[in-house]
């Protein structure tokens, strides 16, 4: 049976490839996305900080913008798994749990998977009453007490961060906690050494890796981070690959700034650089920022 064939490819379902495939479909490119159906703020209840959107649950935001890839002709949206990519001659080999995809560009929206100390009841709490950016989850815990995890110069601006939401913000030692419950509004705080204290919430930085082998498999330069090296547009190390969101961000940058609007927006950045590639590949190809 013969492959189908598209002028892109973007795998993820979040934020970033919901809006590749949107800007992809409104420039009348055949666009793939492919969704396995697993999110980083899976555990979300609601996402702020989004103009328009706050508090919104996450899922709800994936419903709406599939309501808006819908409108358009060009765009498919499959759910299945990709298991591995190979650049050819033409572009890209997809082989996917749902049959073999061609693709002349890539857009890699696959996200960061989050590592979690090994305390019992952390997982639980991931995404609720535990989180890592302020930003989105902060508001929601003012005038109450909030914890840190962690120690350095990135804590002690987070600190002064929180200073104006909590009514006192409590940092603790990575190996100071024993076990973490949730409350029906809050967290108990087991400590090794020093009574259980309640919270608000808790806030901490948790190890990451790619949650896909696509970067690795294609060869792709990375950051120090673990995030795949990128432009401002959203152009990787390779010509035809082009990576949005989490996974991927600027080396200026030293980590990347998880947000769904910032994964929105690499989204669009990395969709208008494949049109552009399609339009005119050899430009593209000579005129490439990483090219030695």
């Amino acid at each position: 049976m013969e492959a189908d064939t598209y002028d892109a490819l973007v795998i993820g379902g979040g934020p970033a490839g919901l809006q590749a495939a949107l800007t992809l479909g409104r420039m009348h490119r055949t666009v793939l996305l492919v969704d396995s159906g697993r999110y980083r703020n899976g555990t979300v209840a609601h996402s702020h900080n989004f103009v328009t959107h706050d508090g919104r649950a996450p899922d709800e935001l994936r419903r709406l913008a599939r309501e808006d890839l819908a409108r358009y002709a060009t765009v498919e949206l499959r759910e299945a798994t990709v298991e591995s990519v190979e650049e050819t001659e033409d572009g890209f080999v997809a082989r996917t749990s749902d049959g073999t995809v061609e693709a002349r560009t890539l857009i890699l929206a696959t996200g960061m998977t989050d590592e979690l100390p090994d305390v019992p009841g952390l997982a639980e709490a991931w995404g609720r009453e535990v989180a890592n950016c302020p930003f989105c989850h902060g508001h929601e815990f003012a005038d109450r007490p909030i914890g840190l995890v962690g120690e350095g110069p990135s804590i002690a601006e987070l600190e002064a961060i929180l200073v104006p939401i909590g009514s006192e913000v409590i940092t603790f030692g990575h190996h100071d906690l024993v076990k973490v419950e949730r409350l029906e509004d809050g967290l108990l705080v087991q400590r090794r050494a020093g009574p259980a204290v309640e919270l608000a919430g808790l806030f901490l930085h948790p190890s990451t890796s790619q949650a896909a082998p696509f970067a690795e498999q294609l060869g792709l330069d990375m950051l120090p981070s673990g995030c795949v090296r990128v432009d401002a547009l959203g152009r990787t190390s390779r010509p035809r690959v082009f990576a949005a969101g989490d996974l991927a961000h600027v080396e200026e940058l030293p980590v990347p700034m998880p947000s769904i609007l910032g994964a929105a927006a690499a989204g669009q950045a990395a969709g208008a650089s494949a049109v552009r590639f399609l339009a005119n590949p050899d430009s593209e190809v000579e005129s490439h920022p990483f090219t030695d």
